[in-house]
């Protein structure tokens, strides 16, 4: 019985990434192509991701700048949609575009006895007199699309040399996913 309690368990781990992957792609495919009208299965994926670059690429120029400037600011007066609209900006600029945020993995020093904590430096100085010295780091948390942000001390942070992709999503899984392209760099020793 523990053999087949096992094997279940084993089979379950393997299965399920795989069918929860399928099921996602199917059913963004799917429903693209229920809203665009497409007779032909995956026609909507492709023409979103074509209209996505078009769009990606028309911003990359005068009038493509001027009417995105346009319409950030029409969405600034709307209080409530300029929080969203801002929040969601940042946040997905944080990961891509060219003013990526989480692009310098480090590990925080909170007790004496050498814990640390993972995340991403997000600023290396403050104008106000009283945080002189001192960086913030985002801390994402595992399993969740939330995160902390602390302000410490910046000798109590330590850069480390890891890809920012392959460490958000090795704190985002909790440690269970592998970092084999990162390098860890703590004192001036590779580890």
């Amino acid at each position: 019985m523990r053999t087949l309690t096992r094997s279940f368990a084993q089979g379950l781990l393997v299965l399920a990434p795989v069918a929860i992957t399928v099921w996602v792609v199917v059913f963004s495919v799917t429903t693209l192509d229920k809203w665009l009208d497409t007779r032909i299965p995956g026609l909507g994926i492709v023409i979103a991701a074509a209209g996505i670059t078009l769009i990606g690429y028309l911003t990359g120029n005068v009038v493509g700048t001027t009417v995105l400037s346009w319409l950030e600011r029409g969405l600034g007066r709307v209080p409530l949609i300029r929080i969203l609209y801002n929040a969601l900006r940042d946040l997905l600029g944080a990961f891509v575009g060219t003013k990526r945020k989480f692009d310098k993995p480090v590990a925080v020093e909170i007790n004496r006895h050498g814990l640390k904590v993972l995340g991403f430096l997000t600023s290396e100085h403050f104008d106000d007199p009283q945080l002189v010295g001192h960086v913030s780091v985002y801390l994402p948390e595992s399993y969740n699309f939330a995160g902390n942000l602390i302000v410490v001390p910046a000798e109590r942070v330590h850069p480390l040399d890891a890809d920012g992709a392959e460490f958000m999503a090795f704190i985002v899984s909790g440690g269970v996913t592998d970092m084999n392209a990162a390098k860890t760099v703590l004192d001036g020793q590779t580890v």
